[in-house]
């Protein structure tokens, strides 16, 4: 015989639309999770703030979130065109706009990456540097204008008469801009622009300079372990003028202008399908951001004391949690800490 269902009362249905309503709002405050994504690849790329990156990144997702989170070998110009054309990697923690300028416009046309977060609080930063003492010692020296008429400052002992300029090495594109930063500045009556030869060749140049006490000036970027390391100060530059500066990145600029070099945008580029599918994980990813100086300190720790990256991402979690542990959650942070 079939039963009639029977009907709930009213005070009974009452209290199960109150019991609904507490777990429709409870859920999204307790879902920090991986939501439904399933194994999330982060670019670990070649240089150590890029690989520290990569590793904070996966520590947090891993540890705080629960995620299947994987480091995967990349590369600026790569990891750009693999996100373009196949959506992988997930993430790349720090990947430079301006250097792949072309595959970002078509990610942004297509709509497959967005840039969840600017991860240096003062923008990537090139341009002509000094060791801070320079400064101290010669408070006259301000700007890249006030080379020519200070290139005493910087008499190199094997070509008396000039300065020594380090450009930055052959084949980055650093030597080009420098190149034409030399002739607009009219320097070649004062300076050399010498070449190192290697990335490894600038960086020794620096470090014996400083060890001596000695006057060094030449390209370089931040942030860096070496600008940590060595306390090295960025000269002052006028505005930056995106016409003049365009014809500093070519060769064959014509007629090179002074003017000054624009932040670089450096992103913390997410495959889109992300906010969907972990729409906490997208959310601390929206928050991290790491300051010039802070980093570079911590840069300069894990070259002082040869670290790996791994090494160097968790001297920042235990060290730095007044930075990163703005990024997520309480609940998410404990985890992390826990981890450690």
């Amino acid at each position: 015989m079939t039963q009639t269902p029977r009907l709930p009362t009213p005070r009974l249905a009452a209290l199960a639309a109150l019991a609904l309503a507490g777990m429709a709002q409870a859920q999204p405050a307790a879902a920090q999770d991986c939501g439904s994504a399933g194994t999330i690849t982060v670019a670990e790329m070649t240089w150590l703030s890029a690989a520290t990156l990569a590793h904070v990144a996966q520590k947090i997702m891993e540890a705080g979130y629960g995620c299947d989170a994987q480091l995967v070998p990349g590369d600026t110009v790569p990891t750009a065109t693999s996100m373009l054309t196949r959506s992988t990697p997930t993430v790349a923690p720090e990947l430079w706009v301006s250097t792949v300028q072309a595959q970002w416009d078509e990610m942004q046309a297509k709509g497959n990456v967005y840039k969840a977060s600017d991860i240096f609080a003062g923008g990537g930063q090139d341009g002509l540097w000094v060791p801070d003492y320079v400064l101290e010692q010669n408070p006259q020296l301000k700007s890249i204008e006030d080379l020519a008429a200070n290139w005493q400052i910087f008499e190199d002992n094997q070509n008396p008469g000039k300065g020594r300029l380090y450009n930055g090495p052959p084949g980055w594109a650093s030597e080009v801009i420098i190149t034409n930063y030399y002739k607009a500045l009219k320097l070649e009556d004062s300076f050399e622009l010498f070449s190192p030869g290697s990335g490894e060749n600038l960086k020794a140049s620096i470090a014996r300079a400083v060890a001596q006490g000695a006057p060094w000036v030449g390209y370089y970027w931040g942030p860096s372990d070496v600008v940590g390391k060595f306390k090295l100060v960025r000269l002052g530059m006028p505005e930056s003028d995106r016409e003049k500066f365009t014809c500093l990145t070519d060769a064959n600029c014509a007629d090179p202008q002074v003017t000054g070099w624009a932040a670089g945008e450096v992103a913390v580029a997410v495959v889109s399908d992300l906010k969907d599918q972990a729409p906490a994980v997208a959310d601390f990813l929206s928050k991290m951001q790491v300051p010039n100086d802070e980093i570079s300190t911590v840069l300069a720790w894990g070259d002082d004391n040869g670290a790996t990256p791994e090494e160097v991402a968790v001297h920042f979690l235990k060290e730095y949690d007044a930075i990163w542990g703005a990024w997520v959650p309480a609940e998410v942070a404990e985890k992390v800490k826990s981890s450690l």
